[in-house]
Formats: C-alpha cells, sequence, structure tokens
C-alpha cells in the first residue's frame, strides 16, 4: 500500500477543499468498531496508520491541510483531533444528532462557501481502501476541473468486477464518448440477477460515496430540491465560522429532516455526472471485506498484527489489537478477533449478521461490550 511520502504533491489550489465523513459506527467491524471508538479511528489494516489517518494523508496529497474539514460526531471531537495534530477544531464540524448525509453536507458547504464563494469541494468518506492514491488524486483534480467550468454535480462510479449485491450502482448514457458521462439514475442495491444484467449491460458503476462540485452548483441544487433544508440551515450563515457556530447548531440541527444526499438531491437532479475511477476501490464494510484486500498466507488466512502457528487452518481473518501469538488447528473460514474484554470466533459466512449480533450484546450486556 503507497504511504503518505509515495504520493506526489499536486500544485495546490488554494479553492480546493475537502469534506471527510466520519461519523459513522461501523458495527459490521465489531468487536474493534464500537460505538465509542468506531473503525475509522483504528488502524484497520495494521499499516500504522488510523482509516481516518489514511485518508486525510491521501486527500493532502491534493487539497492543503487548512483546507481539508472533518465531519463527525460531537463524541468523536478528541479523538479526531488526537488522530489528525495538524488541524485545528475550527475544521471539524460536529453532528449532535444522527441525520444522514445531507444535512452536514449542506451545513459544511454553506461553511466553505462562506469562506471562499468559488471553493470546489470534494466530499469523500474516511474509512475506504484505495490503494493507488496517485489515480485517486489524478480522478479528483479531473472532476474538479470539470466542475470549474460547468454546473455539474459529479461522483466517481467505481468499475464494477463482479455482480455485488451489496451496493447500488450509477447508470450512465453509455452512448457518449466523453470520459465524464451523464448519469441516468442512480439503482438501489440489486438482487444477484439483477447485478449481472447490469454488468452485462456494461454502462454501470458501482456508487462509492464520493463527490466533487462547486459549492455553487451543490448550495443551489438544495436550495431548489431541498428548500426547507436550505432556509434552516442559511438563517445561520452570519454565524457559521464565527464562535456563534457551535449554538447554532446545537439549536437548529435536530430540526434537518433525516435524508441522504442521494435521495436528497442527487436523484432529483439533472446535471449528476459520473467518471469511473482509475483505481482500485473498497468500502470495507464487512470483515469479508477486510480479508478480501489485504495480502494472505499460502492457506489464505488474513493476518493484522497476529503471529501465527496454524494447522489445518485456511480462509481465515485474524485480528488482533497488538501483536499475540495465535495457535488455531482445524478452523477455516472464520472471522478471528481478539480486542481487550472481547474474543470472538464467528463464521464468515454469516458476516452480514454481525450487525444484528451487536443488538443482541448491547440488549444482554447493555453497553459493556459494544
Amino acid at each position: 500500500m503507497n504511504t503518505k511520502e509515495e504520493i506526489p504533491v499536486f500544485t495546490g489550489n488554494s479553492s480546493y477543499y475537502a469534506v471527510i465523513m466520519a461519523g459513522g459506527i461501523g458495527s459490521r467491524f465489531w468487536p474493534v468498531s464500537t460505538t465509542e471508538f468506531p473503525k475509522q479511528f483504528h488502524d484497520m489494516l495494521g499499516t500504522g496508520q488510523t482509516l481516518l489517518q489514511k485518508t486525510f494523508s491521501r486527500v493532502e496529497g491534493l487539497i492543503s491541510s487548512e483546507n481539508i474539514n472533518i465531519l463527525t460526531n460531537d463524541r468523536y471531537i478528541d479523538i479526531v483531533l488526537e488522530q489528525l495534530p495538524s488541524i485545528t477544531s475550527k475544521q471539524v464540524v460536529l453532528e449532535p444528532a444522527m441525520r444522514n448525509t445531507a444535512p452536514c453536507i449542506l451545513l459544511s458547504a454553506l461553511k466553505i462557501q462562506k469562506e471562499n464563494p468559488n471553493a470546489l469541494m470534494l466530499v469523500a468518506p474516511s474509512d475506504h481502501w484505495i490503494e493507488d492514491e496517485t489515480a485517486f488524486l489524478k480522478d479528483v483534480e479531473t472532476c474538479f476541473d470539470a466542475c470549474a467550468k460547468d454546473d455539474k454535480l459529479m461522483t466517481l462510479g467505481i468499475n464494477p468486477t463482479f455482480p455485488n449485491t451489496g451496493y447500488g450502482y450509477i447508470e450512465y448514457n453509455k452512448t457518449e464518448a466523453e470520459t465524464i458521462k451523464k448519469v441516468l439514475q442512480f439503482r438501489e442495491k440489486p438482487d444477484y440477477k439483477t447485478a449481472k444484467q447490469f454488468i452485462a449491460e456494461g454502462n454501470f458503476v458501482w456508487n462509492a460515496g464520493i463527490f466533487i462540485w462547486s459549492v455553487k452548483s451543490i448550495v443551489a441544487s438544495f436550495q431548489k430540491n431541498l428548500p426547507e433544508m436550505y432556509a434552516l440551515f442559511s438563517k445561520g450563515i452570519e454565524a457559521l465560522n464565527t464562535s456563534e457556530e457551535r449554538k447554532f447548531i446545537l439549536d437548529n440541527y435536530e430540526k434537518s429532516e433525516n435524508i441522504s444526499i442521494d435521495y436528497g438531491i442527487l436523484e432529483k437532479s439533472d446535471n449528476v455526472f459520473v467518471k469511473k475511477a482509475m483505481f482500485d476501490w473498497n468500502d470495507l464494510g464487512t470483515w469479508g471485506a477486510l480479508h478480501d484486500k489485504l495480502d494472505k498466507d499460502e492457506n489464505g488466512n488474513t493476518l493484522v498484527r497476529a503471529i501465527p502457528h496454524l494447522k489445518d487452518a485456511s480462509g481465515n481473518v485474524i485480528f488482533t489489537s497488538k501483536e499475540k501469538l495465535v495457535v488455531l488447528e482445524g478452523i477455516s473460514d472464520y472471522i478471528i478477533v481478539d480486542k481487550d474484554d472481547v474474543l470472538m470466533i464467528y463464521p464468515k459466512s454469516k458476516e452480514q449478521e454481525i450487525k444484528s449480533l451487536v443488538s443482541e450484546i448491547k440488549k444482554k450486556f447493555n453497553k459493556k461490550y459494544s
């Protein structure tokens, strides 16, 4: 995997801004990811950097650190500032309530627009795996250029490598020869048959939730498509980026509609475009996804920090929070996680059930382990 030092330093542009989304809980990565300390703040890949730190350093290859904002929940402010010492508390936008992605993106766009009306804005999740970071930055810069010239809302689509039923899809106009193509529609997570059909048609990409636009274009889209939300937040423009901002957010954020940027804006807009990404990508949503992307031993076992002594063991994910000898025999295709006061040994085939398992644990033990 690339390190920060391997990323070329692009000639920066003072109008480039980024918003990194770091408010999720990532319950499918329990017991490592918990409500108090979610996966984006962990070194899930065993690289010496947390997922948030990896994302920040990747984005910093194109956008100056003072123009990178972090969107997160109130409870994570101390963790964010500890892990990203180069930013200030003014760059952390705190959500006092869970209201999906549209409200926090609008709030961030208004803050950036007040500082720089000509700003171009990248929105990226904090917990994705991207190996070719140079290609990622080139794609973002291409989209920035397009959004600077025209009123475009852009997204990066991932070339589908198999009929995945866990991702949303984006259908684009296949008749266009240009690299940047008009989006025809967003499609929900399909069943297997439909996913196979999407791939066969050749003009569908996975929706990675990575967006690029000018603040002018996205704010205008909110004004048109979510006018009540726009009215709610725009009345606080005078307070934004001042000592009065926090009070305004606390007084008003919970009044906002709970809706995603996809439903609230992108699916209603006719100026949405997609560029097929030139980099490998994984949303690291499950332990199985981690297994797919990390190196494996000769028997297909993925190890993160574990010191293995394995016999007749294959296809396992073995994760320890610190270096620890792990002895296994006769175990295959399991998720084995040793973290503080929790040891989980769970079938990989049931990884989608971990979210409901966490609910069971919470019900039985209150919040002690979740």
